[in-house]
């Protein structure tokens, strides 16, 4: 087991998903944030968390790989071309991933996946939600969601010049686009912060998350996804004004360690 106290409980391992074709934000996972690849936020997550056997990331790039190595997750082998595509389904690098961990001998009974566009996800995250995990009984998956801002009761489908509910549901007589956000049910969204499986619902379903899902409620700033340019400023703004932590990364800097290991 990487790091923290010995846990008697199935063989779990991390999966960080991290190609190199990202479009809306251009090398993404590997941009510097507060002095350090976006990447490494996650690994020293993972690490620090004491709950997986293996920290892996999965990614197409030999320099995405390196830079994973150096943080010290392991990048057994690279991703094929064919699962790193801009519409690649998760399921599909997943199960791959799976699949040759376990022809290697390295056979996991569930997996988590843990994007690198959550960096303010803490060790203590990953921790609840494995508590909570292990807790839960007849369930296929774990996901992190949090309340929804933008209310789907408040949205439309447009077709030409016309305009219907999302959600044609409600009492008529107040419908729900037109009530006050707190009379409304509560609705959940989902984020990228994680996820936790048992690797069957991958082997026997083909899915990530099988059919009977437990809701994980993420805290504060736990679930945010950075995934474009205006997301990127507002994870600097609340590095810069405090307003949340990132995780502890032990190691220097990555561009400032050069190839005998010193600092530059």
């Amino acid at each position: 087991m990487v790091g923290g106290e010995e846990r008697h409980a199935p063989g779990v391992v991390a999966l960080i998903p991290a190609r190199a074709g990202s479009k809306r934000v251009v090398g993404k996972n590997i941009r510097p944030l507060a002095g350090h690849p976006l990447l490494a936020y996650t690994i020293a997550a993972a690490l620090a968390s004491g709950v997986f056997d293996a920290v892996i990331v999965s990614t197409d790039s030999e320099q995405y790989a390196e830079i994973a190595r150096y943080y010290g997750a392991e990048v057994p082998f690279l991703r094929s071309p064919a699962y790193a595509g801009d519409l690649s389904p998760d399921i599909e690098w997943v199960e791959s991933t799976l699949q040759r961990l376990r022809a290697e001998g390295r056979p996991f009974e569930c997996f988590s996946i843990l994007r690198p566009t959550s960096p303010f996800r803490q060790a203590e995250t990953i921790q609840r939600a494995w508590k909570q995990f292990g807790r839960e009984v007849g369930i296929d998956s774990l996901r992190a969601v949090e309340k929804c801002k933008q209310h789907p009761g408040k949205m439309w489908v447009v077709r030409g010049a016309r305009m219907t509910p999302l959600l044609p549901l409600g009492p008529s007589a107040q419908p729900w686009h037109s009530s006050q956000y707190q009379s409304l049910p509560e609705v959940f969204v989902q984020n990228a912060s994680l996820e936790i499986a048992w690797s069957r619902v991958v082997f026997e379903g083909r899915t990530i998350a099988g059919q009977v899902l437990a809701p994980f409620l993420t805290e504060g700033h736990e679930g945010v996804d950075v995934n474009d340019e205006k997301d990127w400023w507002y994870a600097e703004h609340l590095v810069a004004t405090g307003a949340a932590r990132l995780p502890v990364v032990t190691r220097p800097p990555y561009q400032a360690v050069d190839s005998m290991g010193g600092s530059l």
